[in-house]
């Protein structure tokens, strides 16, 4: 596949592990190879707040990596990908990312991706924040990365958890141009 076709996706350990999960799904359904990393915390959070064991998660991906690989393919800018998803992120791995101290290879793909020019997309998971969490996604932003929070559209009447997480997940999809059917487009209020 082009480097087009492939999309790092990492899962740190903030609540909300499921969007991962579906950003997964909605990337091998669009034909996008898919190269995963999982925190260890976000191994609890996934046992935890979804019905998903870890190989399930595992199997969900063109190719899975070791949180503690630092040789991995990703971990190099001369692996070429159209960019990397961090779904969801938490406050810790925004820190290393916006300081680029990375411990993992979760926090290395992320400021690969950073340094070589690439979309970095961080679906950044806490509230209320802190002037420090603030600080760090501006670092973030002013560095090219897109802090994407997964924040519920209303306007799309969502019947369903599932159904504002597909939207959300959808959102993403629209930041990298991939083609689905995820999203709920606004066509404005008629009769105002």
């Amino acid at each position: 596949m082009t480097s087009s076709n492939k999309i790092i996706v990492g899962i740190s350990g903030a609540s909300g592990a499921i969007y991962g999960i579906e950003l997964l799904k909605a990337l091998k359904s669009a034909g996008v190879e898919s190269h995963l990393v999982i925190t260890k915390t976000a191994q609890i959070t996934i046992a935890h707040e979804t019905p998903y064991s870890l190989p399930q998660v595992q199997a969900l991906a063109s190719h899975f990596y070791s949180v503690a690989d630092m040789s991995a393919a990703i971990a190099s800018g001369s692996f070429k990908t159209r960019g990397m998803v961090v779904a969801p992120c938490a406050m810790r791995s925004l820190a290393e990312i916006a300081t680029a101290n990375t411990s993992n290879l979760l926090t290395r793909a992320a400021d690969v991706t950073l340094k070589e020019r690439r979309k970095l997309v961080l679906m950044v998971r806490e509230t209320p924040l802190t002037n420090a969490h603030l600080r760090n996604m501006l670092l973030v932003s002013e560095m090219g990365g897109i802090i994407a929070p997964p924040v519920p559209a209303f306007y799309s009447k969502p019947e369903s958890l599932e159904a504002m997480v597909s939207h959300t997940v959808g959102r993403v999809l629209d930041l990298f141009d991939i083609e689905h059917a995820m999203v709920k487009r606004w066509e404005g209020v008629t009769g105002s």
